[in-house]
């Protein structure tokens, strides 16, 4: 039986695929797994009825899987890691958690008005830490091969790198040189163009709370 999975559609186009990093990570998951699956792409401005009753928080992505629906991209990543092993995207426990900081501190130097409040900062240090990391296990953060916590973190760094480059000017540093090849291996990956929204749905996702 088919997987299905319903992911956010992009601002005012319900056709075509939106910017929800949690959403394209389970679809990364499904896509590198090579499983076949059906997307419904949901409006979450104007949330369908048959969507509510399955979701009934109205968030996206949710999975349906042997008849059941999921939801929470955490839940969804382990489910499919557990019930299609193979190829494995487990990422050994002591790297799981890299990177982890860094999504939360780009939203809050994203809406920072004042350049003087150590948001920029914040998130560089984050950045550094990355770069460290991948300078010591990459080229992914768990060595050679693409694990889960690359799909949950390409997804943040390609919003991040969207909206800081139109809303503030701003890229990653050429100094974190390991982040940025990081950042072009992931980006260029056939299951990353294949689940990517298009540039401006990530800055019209942003814009209103900019």
């Amino acid at each position: 039986m088919a997987l299905e999975i319903c992911v956010k559609a992009a601002v005012g186009a319900p056709n075509v695929l939106g910017d929800c990093p949690f959403s394209q990570r389970a679809l990364l998951t499904l896509e590198e797994k090579k499983l076949s699956y059906k997307m419904h792409l949901i409006n979450v401005s104007d949330k369908p009825q048959w969507f509510l009753e399955i979701s009934p928080e109205g968030k996206v992505p949710v999975l349906k899987v042997d008849d059941k629906w999921v939801a929470d991209s955490d839940v969804i990543v382990g489910i499919l890691e557990e019930k299609y092993p193979h190829p494995s995207l487990k990422t050994p426990p002591e790297f799981a958690s890299v990177g982890s900081n860094i999504f939360g501190t780009f939203v809050t130097f994203l809406k920072s008005k004042d350049a003087n409040d150590g948001s920029e900062q914040a998130l560089l240090n984050e950045l550094k830490a990355l770069d460290e990391h991948l300078k010591a296990h990459g080229p992914f953060i768990a060595g050679e091969k693409i694990s889960a916590v690359d799909l949950a973190l390409g997804p943040k760094l390609y919003h991040l790198e969207v909206a800081l480059g139109h809303f503030k000017k701003w890229t990653v540093p050429e100094s974190l040189a390991n982040v940025r090849d990081y950042m072009k291996l992931i980006f260029s990956r056939e299951s990353f163009v294949k689940t990517r929204a298009a540039k401006e749905y990530v800055i019209a996702g942003w814009a209103p709370k900019v």
